[in-house]
């Protein structure tokens, strides 16, 4: 028996998964509006969220923020914002004023998520919040404090729990079809260039833990659905090229959770890694490959009965879409939550999860970030 594309397909149109599956992907009737987004940081990954907004039909971008207004009047011109709803980092509190944006979209350094994710709770505009949520579980809290008391939303751009492969695997994994899940790994890494501002203490607050390893530690609670209660790590800096001088190159780790899981994970500023995940249960195993952008494949199988000896049932699930439609997605279902005044399927919670996770990576090898 096979798990085929074509069964994939249809599942997706289906709308399977709904708990994680955007619904307005899923609906025919269109919304009485679209959500205005202001995109705060024009960097590589906001390039990815502009152009997946401009495919969306819930969501729009209504204002830019940067440090470099040449830059902005670019962007704005090409994804039609006036120019009066330009904003750079010191004058950003007037966008309170500004009815077109309902949300932002915090695409900055690391250090300064919880800033502008608390500005903007006070400023009445929703936040999607890229992650690492920041760099520290101190300013995870506040940043969920302010969304709290100013009765906005915060929800963590984690775009591959909104991706479709992505969302069949978790069906497969919660309906016990590989029985109770024992081990994982998963890693993801690149070959970091010298002057990235991620190679900074100050602006990216750690090594690649936090722009890496992040994505194997969200993997392992995602696929658990439990939160880990140990950890044991080895840090390493093989490269003495001048690129490693205020954080480390290379991590890995395991840690345990509460069922007995063992996870293994690695993050890496020094080796392209495509980044992949693994989980294996006493009845099957799946594995995912890449944790990019687009291409995803989902291979593996699982026992048709639970009980040795039981036909295999086999998983090769190939998605078919392309960059930029996960940051599609997970716009949209920000979008979602906010005209129906729903929960995001990934608040803010779950940044501060992760980072308590991080933190406890690093504190086993004596690190404090």
């Amino acid at each position: 028996m096979s798990s085929s594309r074509r069964d994939f397909a249809k599942l997706t149109a289906l709308g399977l998964a709904a708990q994680y599956l955007p619904r307005t992907l899923a609906q025919t009737p269109a919304e009485p509006r679209r959500i205005g987004y202001a995109v705060i940081g024009l960097g590589r990954i906001a390039d990815h969220f502009l152009r997946g907004v401009a495919i969306s039909s819930q969501s729009r971008i209504t204002a830019l923020v940067s440090g470099h207004r040449d830059k902005a009047l670019r962007i704005a011109a090409q994804y039609n914002v006036p120019t009066t709803s330009i904003y750079d980092y010191q004058n950003f509190d007037s966008i309170a004023a500004n009815p077109a944006v309902d949300a932002v979209y915090v695409a900055l350094p690391n250090s300064m998520h919880a800033d502008f994710t608390i500005r903007a709770a006070r400023a009445g505009k929703h936040v999607l919040c890229e992650k690492p949520m920041d760099v520290t579980s101190a300013q995870c809290r506040r940043m969920i404090a302010a969304c709290a008391d100013a009765r906005v939303k915060l929800m963590i751009a984690y775009r591959l729990y909104y991706e479709p492969t992505h969302i069949k695997a978790l069906e497969i994994v919660r309906s016990s079809k590989l029985g109770l899940i024992q081990s994982l790994d998963a890693n993801h890494g690149s070959n970091m260039r010298a002057g990235e501002w991620r190679l900074t203490k100050a602006l990216g607050g750690g090594g690649p833990m936090l722009d890496h390893g992040v994505y194997p530690l969200s993997l392992f609670r995602w696929l658990t659905g439990e939160q880990p209660v140990s950890f044991q790590a080895m840090i390493s800096t093989p490269d003495r090229d001048g690129r490693f001088n205020e954080v480390e190159e290379n991590v890995q780790w395991v840690q345990r959770f509460p069922s007995g899981a063992l996870a293994s994970g690695s993050g890496s500023y020094g080796v392209e890694l495509g980044g992949y995940w693994r989980a294996q249960g006493p009845w099957g195993w799946l594995q995912m490959t890449p944790i990019t952008y687009q291409g995803q494949h989902l291979i593996g199988h699982y026992a048709s009965r639970p009980e040795q000896g039981a036909p295999w049932i086999d998983v090769d699930i190939a998605s078919t879409e392309k960059d930029p439609m996960q940051f599609t997605r997970e716009a949209d279902h920000l979008a979602d939550c906010i005209l129906h005044d729903r929960t995001p399927s990934t608040p803010g919670e779950d940044g501060l999860a992760d980072q308590l996770a991080l933190e406890a990576v690093y504190k086993s090898v004596g690190i404090t970030l």
